[in-house]
């Protein structure tokens, strides 16, 4: 018996976030540093017709976000799209309503701190290292065609620090295959030598003893430099495990005579071939770091002031797309066509507008609840009175949900007298018993100044150092202090010795 089938309604609620396209451009324009905030300003005024950037006025009343009041009036005034931004764009109700209220507590002179241009490369006109040794190379006496064949595939293999990482054979190999030339072990060794014999010194070497050894024998030959020769030739091993007193009572020489020549070898390069620029191999390339905030510290009062050195510029809307164009009535369908061109434009320009504004005031409300809450790190520079805060904190003075403080504080960076910090630095957690509730930052600067405060030629063990925080009330494991010792950069005792 056939089964019977039926069909039937039935209606259900269901509750569905999504974001819109604006909301999505704000979240990634919050997420950008300043350097890429600004280059998507630039694309901004390159695409959008209607948009168009305002030299500074010095006399205008400029707040601490960058727009003076007559841009503000306009961004919140005219505000009126086809896609308005939602109540909850920032995960908030609140958000919206506050920010047009919100005026920072108080904004320094951004143009005395010095902010970092980006990299531009190293070495004499950006030459890379492949560049520097070929030419070298072709200017060296006696060198031949085939010499010049061998030597591209020689130096085409160096890694980026300048290190041969391939066998003799294996170029020769490559050579054969690739330009059909049987090229003999000899000669690919004697173009080995040649490259080794150019600079940097130390281009060329199979390993670090290596690459030292290149350079100490370019070196003027003295006492010191042939101790340091000797200890890398022969005693290499207990050089790099710092067995330094065994070191001294096989060569028969005084602590002092030590001490000089181990000054000689720590001088060298381990990495000759990464002072070269990028575009080619040897490419190690330096990362600037450009602020998104400054904070100055009064020294007297403790008084500090947070600004936000900007290079981007004031927007507007290009005058041309503030009222309808005039067309003639003649045009028909043309005048329908242009009206929605400028409405289109002047939309999306005064979208961007409101966006770059949202970010910078997003971004100090955020920073300004962070210099409040490390209110004591701030005007002294002390690591160990930064206390303990995670994001609800932030959130329960800024009103801001949990992801946009996240969002806000990644990849940013504020400069102090005592240097530049990632915002996501002063983010920790109360360190479970332990007495006054130390931050793992409290924990960490001890550490540091332990470290620091140790007699050189007998380094504290991390055993000895977990004594001496268990003595200052703070009960660490030693696999915790381990992991931050790691995490300063310290190795373990017996690499910290020194003579």
């Amino acid at each position: 018996m056939a089964k019977a089938q039926s069909q039937r309604l039935s209606a259900e609620q269901r509750l569905q976030q999504r974001l819109t396209p604006l909301q999505v451009q704000f979240v990634r324009m919050l997420e950008m540093p300043e350097a890429e905030a600004e280059e998507e300003v630039r694309r901004a005024l390159d695409e959008l017709p209607a948009l168009e950037a305002v030299e500074r006025d010095e006399t205008a009343d400029t707040d601490a976000t960058g727009f003076n009041e007559t841009a503000r009036d306009m961004q919140m005034a005219d505000y009126s799209t086809d896609e308005e931004v939602p109540d909850g764009m920032l995960d908030d109700s609140r958000t919206l309503t506050r920010m047009a209220d919100m005026r920072p507590v108080s904004a320094g002179d951004s143009s005395a701190y010095p902010v970092a241009e980006p990299a531009t490369g190293f070495g004499e006109e950006n030459v890379t290292l492949f560049e520097s040794l070929m030419t070298q190379l072709s200017q060296s006496e006696g060198v031949s065609p085939d010499d010049l064949t061998i030597g591209r595939y020689i130096i085409g293999n160096l890694d980026p620090n300048g290190y041969m990482d391939r066998t003799l054979q294996e170029v020769s190999d490559d050579i054969a295959i690739s330009e059909g030339i049987d090229i003999s072990l000899e000669d690919v060794r004697r173009v080995v030598e040649l490259v080794r014999g150019l600079d940097p010194a130390g281009v060329g070497a199979t390993d670090l003893r290596d690459c030292l050894i290149l350079q100490l024998r370019r070196m003027p030959r003295t006492t010191e430099t042939v101790t340091a020769l000797e200890i890398l030739n022969n005693y290499f091993d207990l050089f790099s495990k710092k067995h330094f007193d065994r070191i001294r009572t096989a060569l028969g020489i005084s602590p002092e005579a030590l001490r000089e020549a181990l000054a000689v070898i720590t001088r060298l390069n381990p990495k000759p071939g990464a002072t070269h620029g990028p575009g080619g191999i040897g490419a190690d390339t330096a990362r600037h770091i450009t602020p998104d905030f400054v904070v100055e510290a009064d020294n007297d009062t403790h008084a500090l002031t947070l600004s936000m050195p900007s290079n981007i510029p004031e927007l507007q809307i290009e005058r041309s797309f503030t009222e309808e164009m005039e067309v003639s009535p003649a045009s028909g369908r043309r005048s329908g066509d242009a009206g929605l061109f400028i409405r289109r434009n002047r939309n999306d320009a005064r979208n961007f507008i409101r966006l770059v504004s949202m970010r910078r005031e997003t971004l100090w409300r955020v920073m300004s609840a962070i210099l409040k809450l490390q209110h004591d790190f701030f005007a002294t520079g002390d690591e160990t009175l930064i206390r303990p805060m995670v994001l609800r904190d932030i959130a329960a003075l800024t009103g801001y949900d949990l992801s946009v403080i996240s969002r806000a504080t990644q990849g940013k960076y504020v400069a102090t007298s005592g240097g530049i910090y990632p915002l996501k630095f002063f983010f920790n957690e109360r360190t479970k018993d332990t007495p006054d509730a130390a931050t793992t930052h409290g924990i960490i600067a001890r550490i540091r100044s332990i470290i620091a405060e140790e007699d050189k030629s007998a380094p504290l063990s991390d055993e000895q150092i977990t004594a001496r925080l268990a003595d200052a009330g703070l009960d660490i494991a030693r696999r915790t202090v381990a992991k931050y010792r790691e995490r300063l950069g310290f190795p373990v005792a017996r690499l910290r010795r020194q003579i």
